[in-house]
């Protein structure tokens, strides 16, 4: 499941990639103007729509002895979606690891286990209600959508000159630095002459 992704965030199979990237986008805008159950159904419906159409064509070739009467479908049918006693246990344990540790991870930063951390998350917490009032949730999804497709392919091209950038970067701060001048004192005002 992991490498599927990542295939998928580097672009490494084209077609896959645009239709997953494309209908990513295309159901996070359409969730701006419509609410997520309508936006589910109309996605099921058009899929209900072209699996009918495929389903009646072949079934329309069948009776024309075109076809020898296969389902169009049948090895998405036939695929076992069912889990095994042992992968149950395995997702149910992943899953209540992971929310264990996320709410001791809370539960640390929240009653004050660290005080940096506990700063830190609550000026992370200061800075979301600025972030909540000048945009919606939706958008930060989209906006994260888009950057998790965008920056591995940016990055994918652009290689070369990233790294030479990083080297420069690393060898400046190795690099002494160059002596500071003194501060110049600003010369004295000189008071005005009463007469």
């Amino acid at each position: 499941m992991a490498t599927k992704v990542v295939d998928l965030l580097y672009w490494r199979s084209l077609p896959q990639t645009g239709v997953v990237f494309t209908g990513l986008v295309v159901v996070l805008a359409s969730m701006f103007q419509l609410s997520t159950i309508t936006v589910l159904s109309h996605l099921l419906l058009a899929l209900m729509g072209l699996t009918t159409a495929l389903r009646l064509y072949y079934k329309l070739l069948e009776l024309l002895h075109w076809n020898p009467g296969l389902h169009p479908f049948q090895s998405q049918l036939d695929e076992d979606g069912t889990l095994t006693d042992e992968a149950t246990v395995a997702v149910v344990e992943s899953a209540v690891l992971r929310i264990a540790f996320a709410l001791t991870e809370l539960k640390r930063l929240v009653f004050i286990g660290s005080v940096v951390d506990s700063i830190k998350f609550a000026v992370f917490l200061y800075l979301l209600t600025h972030v909540g009032v000048a945009t919606s949730g939706l958008t930060l999804v989209m906006a994260g959508v888009i950057t998790a497709f965008s920056v591995p392919l940016l990055y994918k091209k652009q290689q070369v000159r990233f790294q030479r950038t990083c080297w420069r970067t690393a060898a400046s701060d190795h690099a002494p630095m160059p002596p500071t001048p003194a501060p110049v004192s600003p010369a004295p005002k000189q008071k005005a002459k009463a007469k």
